[in-house]
């Protein structure tokens, strides 16, 4: 009585090259609900608040041209460890992203490419790799853009069903 068990997360979970489950997230804190985010265009009932969801049934739903964007800027600059996107090919086919860029910034005048993401069928949580960005792998920003240049079999509208940005716990 007393002791607290230490569940292990067993979730699925690759990166971006469909390796072996990610790294913990041990130590890391999401902070995505202290940034204002936005996106270049959205479905009606397929936008940020379902992107944002927890839930992995609901997504965001691009509504436009390529490539598509996830805007998250934070008020201050805030050093990010690491970017979760949860992508599901088995349900969304020509709508599972490909060909993904990560840009960052402190604004839209500014933004620069930090890494490229090329994508087989995903399913479950990509890991974006920030290991290069910086000696201590922290990617220091005010805006991050998520830009999305193609689908699986030649898609148009794209669907992410999550989004997370974490920080090392203080």
């Amino acid at each position: 009585e007393g002791e607290e068990e230490e569940v292990e997360d067993t979730s699925f979970s690759t990166d971006a090259n469909n390796k072996p489950p990610s790294p913990t997230l041990t130590g890391l804190k999401e902070i995505g609900n202290l940034a204002s985010w936005t996106v270049s265009t959205a479905k009606p009932g397929n936008g940020i608040e379902q992107l944002r969801d927890e839930d992995t049934s609901l997504f965001w739903q691009s509504d436009g041209p390529q490539p598509h964007h996830i805007n998250i800027h934070f008020a201050k600059r805030v050093k990010v460890k690491r970017i979760r996107m949860y992508l599901d090919f088995e349900n969304d086919e020509s709508y599972t992203p490909t060909k993904m860029s990560v840009l960052s910034g402190t604004g839209h005048q500014d933004l620069v490419e930090v890494t490229k993401l090329e994508l087989e069928r995903p399913t479950g949580w990509v890991e974006v790799k920030l290991d290069d960005v910086h000696e201590d792998g922290e990617l220091r920003t005010f805006l991050i853009q998520i830009a999305i240049h193609a689908n699986h079999q030649n898609g148009k509208d794209t669907h992410v069903r999550g989004l997370q940005i974490y920080a090392s716990e203080p």
